[in-house]
């Protein structure tokens, strides 16, 4: 199936680069190349995340990178990663919202 990055992930992805780049661009690129290469899992076993804990929603489970959490929703068609969120950080009430930040 196909992995898609939504508008919002990949502003996720950006903001960690740029957080990371301040002290180490060598460390931020490394890290933005496995959060993505870890997101190609999916692609082949898309129900091998887990359920999002906060979230009761069958069709919204993550992966983990340590120490971020790449939250994605299950279409028929694809998959959109809507999130990467450290794991010390709170989710939003609504997974659905564009502004996952």
């Amino acid at each position: 199936m196909k992995v898609h990055w939504t508008r919002n992930a990949i502003d996720h992805l950006v903001g960690i680069y740029e957080h990371i780049a301040i002290n180490s661009p060598l460390y931020a690129k490394g890290l933005i190349d496995k959060l993505t290469r870890r997101s190609e899992q999916i692609a082949d076993y898309s129900f091998s995340g887990r359920k999002v804990p906060q979230y009761d929603a069958e069709d919204i489970p993550e992966i983990i990178e340590a120490p971020y959490r790449i939250i994605y929703r299950i279409k028929q068609d694809q998959i959109d990663v809507i999130a990467v969120v450290h794991c010390a950080r709170s989710l939003p009430d609504d997974p659905v919202q564009e502004d996952f930040h």
